[in-house]
């Protein structure tokens, strides 16, 4: 029977991107933050009925940087508050110990 060698998801990403605080691992993990954003963005969206084209006139963006923002890209501080409140969707900053804070 042959033996098998298993890695942790921790253990790949140490070695095929780098360790944790290299600049390529925090890119690396910006990146999927970023993705995981878009995504709540997308869901939030959805949940309200609305296409990117609605949102996108709500905010004042055209359809394609919804799509964008939607896929964790061209992701500003001030366009996640802006289509969170265009949506009527509460979002809060989490600053850890220093407690959560509304971001409208």
């Amino acid at each position: 029977m042959e033996h098998r060698n298993y890695y942790t998801l921790e253990e790949i990403e140490d070695e095929f991107i780098g360790k944790k605080g290299t600049i390529k691992r925090d890119e690396y993990e910006a990146d999927i933050k970023a993705f995981m954003i878009g995504d709540a963005i997308k869901k939030a969206r959805l949940s309200k009925n609305m296409t990117q084209q609605q949102l996108g006139e709500l905010i004042g963006v055209q359809r394609a940087q919804i799509s964008k923002i939607e896929s964790g890209k061209n992701l500003t501080f001030a366009n996640i508050v802006r289509v969170f409140k265009a949506m009527g969707v509460t979002a809060n900053l989490d600053l850890g110990s220093l407690g959560k804070v509304a971001l409208y």
